[in-house]
């Protein structure tokens, strides 16, 4: 049986300045809330004892290796880099 977190009330930065004794109050309490900051959100006040948000998987990761184990490549360019260099800075002139 899962218990479904109430949704946090969200908090503009104006409202945290101007009435920071009643949000500390209400988050001694046991209350959460979302700071915005021009209407996005930036951050969550959260009580120092409230249990950290566990993130879902939604889907497992497929993706296997990484740059390291592409392999090197071992054919000699046809051009040397200045050469290349040359031609593309042609391309600006």
């Amino acid at each position: 049986m899962s218990v479904i977190d109430p949704i946090p009330e969200t908090l503009s930065q104006r409202e945290l300045r101007n009435e920071s004794g009643r949000v500390l109050r209400a988050v001694k309490e046991g209350q959460e809330f979302v700071l915005t900051n021009a209407g996005e959100p930036v951050g969550r006040i959260v009580p120092l004892d409230a249990v950290p948000a566990s993130l879902p998987v939604t889907r497992p990761a497929k993706r296997r290796g990484g740059w390291a184990d592409l392999p090197a490549p071992t054919q000699k360019p046809e051009q040397s880099l200045s050469d290349i260099l040359d031609d593309l800075r042609a391309d600006r002139v």
